[in-house]
């Protein structure tokens, strides 16, 4: 799993590439932990080249929207291939992320 960041336009750009699973939850939730204070930066994450999201995975990126809420910042996925958005789906995610295709 790799997780790069970049800031543009005011936003934070996360991007995930690889697998989300179990196994790299725990660096990917460190590496992702900057986007904690993302305080009126909106978070975009770039999912473009991710390929597997587990639970884990999900439980990450339910963090990263409950502190995004607290500091009045939004997240907006980007690019989720159709296997990831069948599992936001089922799992009722899908009606708490902003998903948008480029």
């Amino acid at each position: 799993m790799k997780t790069t960041f970049r800031e543009e336009n005011g936003k934070y750009i996360a991007t995930l590439e690889g697998r989300l699973d179990t196994v790299a939850s725990e660096q990917t939730a460190k590496e992702l932990s900057v986007l904690d204070d993302c305080m009126g930066h909106d978070i975009v994450i770039d999912c473009t080249k991710l390929e597997y999201i587990s639970s884990s995975g999900l439980r990450i990126l339910l963090n990263i929207r409950k502190n995004a809420a607290a500091n009045h910042s939004k997240v907006t996925l980007m690019n989720i291939n159709d296997e990831i958005r069948k599992v936001f789906q089922l799992t009722g995610f899908i009606s708490l992320f902003d998903i948008k295709n480029q």
